[in-house]
């Protein structure tokens, strides 16, 4: 028993870095949320409840506006599905990471989101460190981080009035910096320079809205198809 703690403590003190920066940005846009939904009218567990339940930001938000609407199922669905299509790659790509972590498993696919997808595909996890807790504890902290922000919108929503136009750009920072380590780390930018210019190119012809899943595809076939030659270079 006593070694079981220690290993999870161990892999909660390696995680919580990696999530300092999700920590700043979650906070605020949960408040933000939190806020969103009391001025609809909403009680304030209302977004504490979805923060747990949903967990998906983009998602919750427009909800919160789908509740105020007719009723419709369906169309909330599909509305949730092209929102949220993106996870499909993470999951696809993290199916080896996440393969035999027994019961973790459940939770790190439930509470999969782009910062611990983030985190865990590209953190360099300490040799001593376990990597199922080490995955769990980051899924849980962001989480965390959310349901907190959100609760506290929530509960102060009616009291503060300030205008938060501008502020969802601080997640878009933190994969700016994200993106960033990750070049400074690697040796050859082929597989990053390929997301660019993917992401451009769906962009220029699907357009700001619609461009994320064609340009995830387009990713996901060029990194298959481009898969030998890359790793021959990188051996090389």
């Amino acid at each position: 028993m006593g070694k079981n703690v220690a290993k999870r403590r161990k892999a909660l003190r390696a995680a919580f870095p990696y999530t300092v920066p999700i920590l700043t940005g979650f906070l605020f846009l949960g408040m933000t949320y939190g806020i969103y939904m009391r001025s609809l009218g909403f009680s304030f567990w209302y977004p504490t409840v979805m923060a747990v339940t949903i967990f998906a930001g983009s998602a919750e938000f427009v909800m919160g506006g789908m509740l105020t609407g007719p009723f419709d199922p369906l169309g909330a669905f599909l509305m949730i599905l092209m929102i949220n299509a993106r996870h499909l790659f993470y999951g696809i790509s993290m199916l080896e990471k996440y393969r035999h972590l027994d019961w973790k498993s459940l939770y790190l696919i439930y509470g999969m989101c782009d910062e611990s997808f983030s985190v865990n595909c590209t953190a360099e996890i300490p040799a001593d460190v376990d990597r199922g807790w080490f995955y769990f504890f980051v899924t849980l902290l962001n989480q965390s981080y959310w349901v907190a922000g959100a609760t506290l919108g929530g509960l102060f929503g009616t009291l503060l009035r300030f205008n938060t136009q501008g502020l969802d750009f601080v997640m878009t920072a933190m994969f700016v910096v994200i993106f960033l380590d990750q070049w400074l780390k690697e040796e050859r930018h082929e597989s990053a320079i390929l997301g660019v210019a993917a992401s451009v190119i769906c962009l220029l012809i699907f357009g700001p809205d619609q461009f994320i899943i064609p340009a995830m595809v387009l990713i996901l076939l060029s990194l298959t198809a481009l898969r030998g030659p890359m790793e021959r270079g990188r051996a090389a």
